[in-house]
């Protein structure tokens, strides 16, 4: 089975073919893109497809890698020994699986998230290395090898906030999402609303572009935001008439704050405005 999107994910031809690519390749896909373009979304919606359990492990700037391996609670351990507690003397009742385990000890394939890897340490992605390739770790407090029974799909995002390794990247099967063109991004609409008039969808998208091309806007509007923003556009009966008037010069478009997120594009927008529409 192949992965060609879901009825809830619209996926190019080229991201269906790095997603089949990496499988057949059994290498991580290492998927970058601009924040709100559906990376991590991608993972759930490849489980979907391919009719698969999903594993996520959302990385955190203090996460490590060997909690992704396992961790030993060496304090428990000791507390329940001055209790003179039987379970102390099976030292895998201190062992906390971690992600990694978890998909590895599965006995069907899994796909594995491992969610914005970027905000780990420079060393995390390094420390994963032989894990990654090899499919299995060495667990020294219960002396033990852990080998992954069907080896996971994995996907890896990334936000580009920091360069990963390059021993790490040849590892990797690489795709970078592209934001979506006009056409594309109709289509990720109708899915989200499937009884959005077109006219309303096409003057919402115009608006939307052009706003993405103001000069000094630093966190331009995404996918994610645009699709708040035409909830908002319907719920409030907007009329496509009404958008079609928005030139962001003359006339502010409805609901900025789904779009503008934070204050430095407020002003940006203000100054084009002669500093007095905020």
């Amino acid at each position: 089975m192949t992965f060609e999107g879901t009825e809830k994910y619209v996926s190019t031809r080229e991201l269906s073919v790095a997603v089949n690519a990496s499988i057949e390749l059994e290498r991580p896909l290492l998927i970058k893109g601009e924040p709100g373009t559906g990376k991590t979304l991608l993972a759930f919606e490849i489980a979907k497809a391919l009719d698969k359990r999903l594993i996520t492990w959302h990385v955190k700037s203090t996460t490590t890698a060997q909690q992704g391996l396992y961790e030993y609670d060496a304090v428990s351990r000791l507390r329940d020994s001055q209790l003179g507690n039987d379970k102390v003397e099976n030292i895998a009742n201190y062992i906390k699986k971690g992600k990694l385990w978890e998909a590895f000890e599965t006995d069907e394939q899994v796909v594995l998230l491992i969610d914005e890897i970027d905000k780990a340490d420079i060393e995390f992605p390094n420390d994963l290395l032989l894990e990654l390739d090899r499919m299995e770790f060495y667990c020294y407090e219960t002396q033990e090898t852990i080998k992954a029974k069907k080896r996971p799909i994995v996907i890896i995002t990334s936000n580009n906030e920091k360069e990963l390794p390059d021993a790490f990247l040849r590892r990797c099967f690489f795709h970078y999402i592209s934001f979506p063109d006009p056409t594309t991004m109709g289509e990720i609409v109708n899915v989200h609303y499937p009884n959005i008039s077109e006219e309303l969808m096409d003057s919402a998208l115009k608006v939307f572009y052009n706003l993405r091309e103001v000069k000094g806007i630093k966190k331009k509007p995404s996918t994610s935001e645009l699709i708040d923003w035409i909830k908002l556009l319907q719920f409030g009966a907007q009329k496509p008439e009404d958008l079609d008037k928005v030139d962001l010069i003359s006339e502010m478009p409805p609901y900025m704050g789904s779009l503008l997120k934070n204050e430095q594009d407020y002003y940006t927008l203000n100054r084009r405005y002669g500093g007095n529409k905020f």
